[in-house]
């Protein structure tokens, strides 16, 4: 009986089977909210996948180390491989397309995802670790202190850069234009 159960479910010394069930466990928990994380620093669906994709990968192979607390663990890889991404120059296809404009003399049905739209646009012409910084206080909801330990930087930095990127959106053209129209 042994022998079957030995086929049925290999082990792997060290406790690797173990391993992998918590690994999955992990991967079908967090990967929803990982995503998001993945995709508000890429802007991007498929470069999001991918990255998520790739720091799974990673952390996998120090499973063992992290195992007690990985979530942390896991975001600061995505945040890290993120930035070496954008590290080699390379920002991808960019397509640019010229919509007709629309003289219906009222509000258009699709105002509000416009606003958000101009919202993500100022976001992504903000440096990368300005944009990591408002991503991670603002919109997965971080203190300075856990920001600041997952970007390997001192709360007063993320300090410096959340001001200087809030800043930076305040005078956004597209984010500006839509402040004075609702003012008037």
């Amino acid at each position: 009986m042994d022998a079957l159960t030995d086929e049925r479910s290999p082990t792997i010394p060290g406790g690797a089977v173990s391993a992998m069930t918590d690994f999955d466990d992990f991967v079908a928990a967090r990967s929803t909210g990982l995503l998001r994380t993945a995709y508000l620093l890429t802007r991007d669906h498929a470069l999001a996948e991918d990255l998520l994709q790739t720091a799974l990968a990673k952390a996998w192979f120090s499973w063992s180390k992290i195992e007690s607390r990985p979530e942390p663990y896991v975001r600061k890889i995505l945040v890290n491989t993120f930035a070496s991404w954008w590290r080699r120059k390379w920002n991808g296809e960019q397509a640019f397309a010229e919509l007709p404009d629309e003289d219906d003399g009222g509000a258009r049905p699709h105002d509000e995802a416009d606003d958000r739209h101009d919202l993500w646009e100022a976001m992504g012409r903000l440096p990368r670790r300005q944009r990591a910084v408002v991503v991670l206080r603002f919109l997965e909801d971080l203190s300075e202190a856990e920001t600041a330990a997952l970007l390997g930087v001192s709360p007063g930095t993320v300090k410096s850069q959340t001001s200087k990127a809030l800043a930076k959106l305040r005078i956004d053209p597209a984010l500006a234009t839509q402040t004075t129209e609702d003012r008037s």
